[in-house]
Order: structure tokens, then C-alpha cells, then sequence
């Protein structure tokens, strides 16, 4: 249970360009709570490079999770969340999960992914997810630096480390948070946290994200308050990281019949196209980077392993 004095740390993992989702993501938190919590952007964390890149982070932000128990000075717990991200519930539910001696808590199952991976960009499968995490932090010794040499080690490799946790024993890890607690793409009535996880969709990238209105319907709150002011969208949208059109969806979508959202979608779209908009430019150049940098090492290392090969045969 939360304690009176208690803080809720709430750690997110975000790239500058989804940086100004961080604040949306806050305030939903704290509009549907009385505890105290503590939201804290991890961007551009100190993260080694692996000395193999194909063992380097898939987005800038990858490792981050694994740097929360240092953060924290390996006291209490912690949340880790991804800033593409919505809360609609108290986040002392998710808080409150027992460990019961586990040191992780992740999600229990993927639930509607037939519905999920219809959708334009979507993967084929969804995996069991980590975007939504409990951390005991006095239980971790979790330290990135030798986490990141275990790789370079050879003990494993990032998908071992990213999708079966292999750096915490089996026993140690509890699938213990609800789907609806990281909602892949699925927003119903039970939906505690909706999480827009194909960069395709995501309301501030895409027109005609179906769910993407709780996230504006959160955005127009803050702006009436002034937690959040139109100035700080269209910076934004002049560093190319949000669509031109999001503020006439913001202002207006609500406003318009259903039966007209098509339309009004294409019209977008075809706007934000004309404006020379390019959805997640900065994130798909710094994959195109890695997938060069990739392709060389490769190479390299073929080239050694045939001139040692060719060393061997000569001898």
C-alpha cells in the first residue's frame, strides 16, 4: 500500500521526439491520483555502445530501463513506463501489485492481438511486454555498464537481454502487471493505460488512429488550464517531430459527425504530406544509420574470418 509520505516514482523512457508526450503522460497520471508521484524523463541517458552494434538499442532509449535502480540510489521502487503512453486509472493500482519476493513485476499476457496487428505498421506478433514495469530497486544491482559488457562478453545478446530478461533468474521475475495496465493499441471501458506503440499510428505522427481521442480529449484539458500551451505544439511541429495538422485535431476532431472522420483524416494527411511532413524522420535516419553501421561490421568480420581462414590453409 502507498503510504501517506510515500512518492510514486514513475521513470519514462523517451526520445526527443516524443519528449512533449512525457508531460501528457504526467498529467493523465496525476489527474486520476491523490498520491504524490514523481514523473522523471530519462533522455539521453550516459549508455555504452556495445562493441558489436547489432547488440545496440533499438531506439534511444532501450537501455534505459536498466538504468532505474541506480537512478533510485538502489532504494525503494520504481515504475518504468514508455512516453507513448496514457493513463486513465489510479496509478496506486499498479503501484500496490505484490512482489511476493519477485524483483521485477512485468505484464502478465497480450490480450486482443488479432484486433491489434490488423493495423498499418503493426508487427506480426506481440510479445510478452516490459514497457510497463515494477522495479524493487533495493533488490537490483542493475548496473549498465556491466550489463552492456555482458554482451560484449558474449554472454548474451540484446534479444536475450531485452525479451527473456536473461541478466534476472527466472524466479525473480513476476508476470504480475495487467494488459489492461499496458494496452497495446486497445482502449475499452477496463483499459487502465493505453499505450500507442507503432510509431505509424501514434496521434501526434498519423491521422485516423482510432483511440487516439482520449489523447487529445488529455492535451485539451491541459490546455485550458495552461498546463500546456499551443506555442509549445507548434515548436514541435517546426522541428518536424509532430504533424502540422495535430492542433486542428486537437481543437476540432471532437466537434466533427463520426461519419466524417474519414474524410477529415484524408484531408490531414493530405496536408501534413504537402507541408513536407515526415513522420519520425530523426527516428528512421538513426535506423537507417544503424542498419549501415551494422552491414559493415559484418562485413569486416567476414573479411577477417576469410583472410584467417585463408592464414590457416597457407600454414
Amino acid at each position: 500500500m502507498v503510504h501517506e509520505d510515500e512518492v510514486i516514482r514513475v521513470y519514462v523512457g523517451v526520445d526527443r521526439s516524443q519528449l512533449l508526450a512525457v508531460p501528457v503522460l504526467e498529467y493523465s497520471i496525476k489527474r486520476h491520483t491523490t498520491a504524490k508521484v514523481e514523473v522523471i524523463p530519462m533522455l539521453d541517458l550516459p549508455v555504452p555502445e556495445p562493441k558489436d552494434p547489432r547488440n545496440g538499442q533499438r531506439t534511444g532509449f532501450s537501455f534505459s530501463r536498466f538504468c532505474i535502480p541506480k537512478l533510485s540510489g538502489y532504494k525503494g521502487k520504481a515504475i518504468y513506463m514508455d512516453a507513448d503512453m496514457l493513463v486513465f486509472r489510479d496509478i496506486r493500482e499498479l503501484w500496490n501489485i505484490p512482489f511476493d519476493g519477485a524483483k521485477i513485476i512485468i505484464q502478465q499476457e497480450v490480450k486482443f492481438t488479432d484486433e491489434s496487428t490488423q493495423k498499418i505498421g503493426a508487427p506480426k506478433t506481440r510479445k510478452k511486454q516490459c514497457a510497463v514495469m515494477l522495479l524493487d530497486c533495493e533488490r537490483l544491482d542493475w548496473d549498465i555498464e556491466t550489463i552492456v559488457q555482458g554482451m560484449d562478453d558474449g554472454r548474451y545478446d540484446y534479444d536475450q537481454l531485452m525479451s527473456e530478461l536473461i541478466i534476472l533468474d527466472e524466479e525473480h521475475v513476476k508476470y504480475g502487471v495487467p494488459f489492461e495496465w499496458n494496452s497495446l493499441e486497445h482502449w475499452d471501458s477496463d483499459t487502465r493505460l493505453i499505450h500507442y506503440t507503432d510509431v505509424y499510428t501514434q496521434p501526434w505522427s498519423a491521422c485516423g488512429n482510432k483511440n487516439a481521442w482520449p489523447w487529445f480529449a488529455e492535451v485539451r484539458l491541459m490546455l485550458a488550464d495552461g498546463t500546456l500551451t499551443e506555442a509549445a505544439i507548434r515548436k514541435e511541429v517546426d522541428l518536424g517531430y509532430f504533424r502540422p495538422s495535430l492542433l486542428r485535431d486537437i481543437k476540432y476532431r471532437h466537434l466533427i459527425p463520426s461519419f466524417l472522420h474519414g474524410l477529415w483524416d484524408k484531408k490531414n494527411a493530405a496536408a501534413d504530406k504537402l507541408s513536407g511532413y515526415i513522420p519520425h524522420k530523426a527516428v528512421y535516419e538513426a535506423k537507417r544509420h544503424r542498419q549501415q553501421v551494422i552491414k559493415e561490421y559484418e562485413a569486416r568480420m567476414q573479411a577477417e574470418q576469410g583472410a584467417g581462414d585463408q592464414k590457416v590453409s597457407n600454414a
